[in-house]
């Protein structure tokens, strides 16, 4: 296998089903290197029979962040990593029903490691660029769609996330629409324990 597949835990020791780091298995030599990125054969031994539809790119400066984001009718599974720089990777269960709901969990995407991340449908997910420049890629399980776009404040104290043991000082730049995304709150709707929004 050209993988290695690492379940995710929260900080107190619970497995937060779905999650996976990802290691690609690496060949390199004075020339350079090689790698597979992705294996449906691999992946689908592993467990991971998701269906992939949409890839994407995007590239940011130094603290620039962007999440949490979701979306609710058209959830997204997500095959993340990191082409250029490091990211802080985050992704948040939003799953009700879920041992794990309402807890996150974070990893560095290195491009010099090459590791992965999968964040199956029922997350929020977002990114803070810890290097000058960072260009992040990822495979989704649905197509984007705009009108169905949901968020979740970046850094409700409900939630926790601790950007600043892994950024230090760095001050997040967001977009105005990531500043306007509303806080968790355990009693609202969000998705069932597969994935799907229900309200």
């Amino acid at each position: 296998m050209s993988f290695t597949f690492e379940k995710c835990f929260t900080s107190d020791g619970v497995e937060i089903e779905g999650l996976y780091q990802i290691q690609p298995k690496v060949f390199g030599d004075a020339r350079g290197y090689f790698l597979e990125t992705y294996s449906e054969k691999d992946f689908f031994e592993a467990g991971l029979k998701m269906k992939f539809v949409q890839d994407n790119q995007s590239k940011s400066s130094k603290g620039v962040l962007r999440g949490l984001h979701f979306q609710t009718f058209h959830p997204q599974g997500k095959l993340v990593r990191s082409l250029q720089g490091k990211v802080y990777d985050v992704a948040v269960d939003l799953r009700k029903g879920s041992k794990t709901f309402g807890k996150y969990f974070g990893v560095v995407l290195d491009a010099e490691k090459q590791n992965q991340f999968y964040i199956p449908e029922g997350f929020a997910h977002g990114f803070l660029v810890l290097t000058e420049e960072a260009t992040f890629a990822y495979k989704c399980t649905d197509f984007y769609h705009p009108e169905d776009e949901g968020g979740l404040m970046w850094n409700d104290p409900a939630i926790g996330i601790d950007w600043k043991s892994v950024a230090g000082d760095v001050e997040p730049l967001l977009s105005e629409k990531d500043t306007k995304h509303p806080a968790f709150d355990s009693n609202n709707n969000y998705f069932d324990i597969n994935g799907k929004w229900f309200k």
